[in-house]
C-alpha cells in the first residue's frame, strides 16, 4: 500500500484498514508462535509498514488540522 492509496481514503476508511492490517499481524505472529513457518517471511515486515504508513498519515491530518485551528485564533 503506498501513502498516495492512504492519502486519498477517509480517516474512517484508514482506521478500518488500520484494524485489519493489526489482525493479519497478530495472525502472523500467531503462525510463528505455534512453531510452523510462515509462507511469506517478508509479509510481517510489509504489514508492519503498511501499518506506520497509515499512522503517519493520520497523524500528519491531526497536526495539519490543528496547525489550522491555531491560525484560526489568532
Amino acid at each position: 500500500m503506498k501513502a498516495a492509496e492512504i492519502r486519498g481514503m477517509s480517516d474512517e476508511e484508514a482506521l478500518e484498514q488500520l484494524v485489519k492490517l493489526k489482525k493479519e499481524l497478530a495472525k502472523e505472529k500467531a503462525i510463528i508462535a505455534s512453531g510452523t513457518r510462515p509462507e511469506k517471511p517478508s509479509k510481517i515486515r510489509n504489514i508492519k509498514r503498511d501499518i506506520a504508513r497509515i499512522l503517519t498519515v493520520l497523524n500528519e491530518r491531526k497536526r495539519l488540522k490543528n496547525k489550522k485551528e491555531v491560525k484560526v485564533e489568532r
